[in-house]
């Protein structure tokens, strides 16, 4: 109908161009074909796919009081609110123009909107692990993604990211639907969410792949890795690695950064990792303004799904080591009884472990076994936790899940903290009580997507 309108509008514009005076140029049948056919407007571009899903559940914490948090140092964001609170996890809406499998010149983009309260939490990812009942918000908007895809005809094809993306590192992703279990595991708050910068692709053959990138560092739009106001960078390296027959495959992540991750003169708090010591921050890398510093990230998993199990069965592995070191200090106190400044050198580690089987078309368990590590200035922390999820595909695009969380460790549960300020920055700050769990948790989701 569109169309059919401008057309007409098109040819009503070339009859009356032949009223102009005798000095015009006269236009020709073909100049007005030219017209018609130049004047429309587009309503559906080929290759355009728009994608998404709604995410919304129940989660309770068996830790912590009404209108605070569930006070469990593993859990973070929308995991935290204390004992039962309804959830809003996500609204996630994709517009995407992929490349094509053809070798050839070629451009595509992808954008991604995150609306609800994990949103608010990638947003704010920040200063403490835990955001209390009346923090969750489900109007923020986050994005996760906008950039350009090109591929280049050299070789196999070489691909490039030009934007903002998400993280190349660890097993678990931002969205939930897409991971094993409905809650975050502990490795995957250690790990960075996106980057803006370039990221290349290359695939030399259907067994081996490699990405590598230079991007301003982890989660931030500008380049915050910078050393005595010195402009500053990250860079970021892949080789994956599949079994002939596709049904293992082997990723290697590294990042390394120019100095602390996210050193903002700004203040800006948004920082990567989530530590498990202090305040919910790594205290290494909070407030990190004095001298130079860098953080090393590596991270290795992979996934095999025996093929005697005839695709019901599946396993996987995560893994972390991340090191930010230097003679930079920080003013961000650690969970002991030291204050003031003190050496920028953290230290976390940890690995996990998971396993899926489909047991038929709409029923499947998955379970998840974590442990992380963490030390700073001789101060030490284990945690552990173990998740089982019931996922059940009742109907088509629709998925509902059922969870239990164990989370242990010391000083795992019931962190209280009194702390003063100096500069808006916490610090004096004692430990007051603490505990090594158990923490319970149980949670339900409904995921529908399109």
């Amino acid at each position: 109908m569109i169309k059919n309108i401008t057309a007409l509008l098109g040819v009503l514009a070339a009859v009356a161009s032949l009223s102009l005076a005798d000095s015009a140029p006269e236009a020709s049948a073909q100049d007005t074909k030219k017209m018609v056919q130049n004047n429309f407007v587009e309503t559906a571009q080929k290759g355009i796919k728009l994608s998404g899903y709604v995410d919304a559940g129940y989660s309770y914490n068996f830790t912590g009081a009404a209108n605070g948090t569930s006070d469990v140092t593993g859990r973070f964001g929308s995991d935290t609110a204390a004992k039962g609170d309804f959830n809003l996890y996500a609204v996630k809406i994709a517009l995407e123009k992929a490349l094509t499998s053809e070798n050839k010149a070629q451009a595509g983009f992808r954008t991604d909107v995150m609306i609800g309260e994990d949103a608010n939490y990638f947003i704010n990812r920040s200063v403490t692990n835990s955001i209390s009942n009346n923090q969750q918000n489900s109007n923020s908007l986050f994005l996760e993604q906008a950039y350009v895809s090109i591929r280049a005809p050299v070789g196999n094809g070489w691909d490039f990211k030009v934007g903002k993306f998400v993280s190349i590192l660890g097993y678990e992703v931002m969205e939930r639907p897409a991971n094993m279990n409905t809650t975050f595991g502990l490795l995957f708050q250690q790990m960075p969410l996106y980057y803006t910068g370039v990221l290349s692709s290359y695939k030399f053959d259907d067994y081996l792949d490699a990405k590598l990138g230079v991007v301003n560092g982890s989660n931030s739009d500008n380049n915050t890795t910078v050393s005595a106001n010195g402009d500053g960078c990250a860079v970021l390296a892949a080789l994956n690695v599949t079994a002939p027959g596709g049904n293992a495959n082997w990723s290697n992540n590294f990042q390394y950064s120019s100095n602390a991750e996210n050193n903002s003169y700004q203040g800006n708090a948004n920082t990567t990792p989530v530590g498990t010591l202090g305040l919910g921050e790594n205290p290494a890398i909070a407030t990190n303004t004095k001298g130079s510093s860098y953080t090393f990230i590596y991270n290795s998993w992979g996934n095999w799904a025996p093929k005697f199990a005839n695709d019901k069965l599946l396993f996987a592995f995560n893994t972390l080591l991340l090191t930010t070191g230097g003679d930079g200090v920080s003013t961000y106190a650690l969970p002991t009884d030291l204050d003031g400044t003190v050496n920028a050198n953290y230290t976390s580690y940890g690995a996990g472990a998971y396993a899926k089987y489909q047991f038929n078309d709409w029923f499947s368990l998955c379970s998840r076994g974590e442990y992380l590590g963490a030390s700073v200035q001789g101060a030490t922390q284990d945690l552990w936790e173990y998740t089982i999820t019931a996922g059940f595909n009742v109907i088509d695009n629709l998925l509902i899940r059922a969870e239990y969380r164990l989370d242990w460790g010391n000083n795992s549960v019931n962190n209280a903290y009194t702390a003063g300020t100096t500069s808006g920055v916490p610090n004096n700050v004692t430990k007051l009580n603490s505990s090594s769990g158990p923490a319970h948790y149980a949670g339900a989701e409904v995921v529908y997507s399109f």
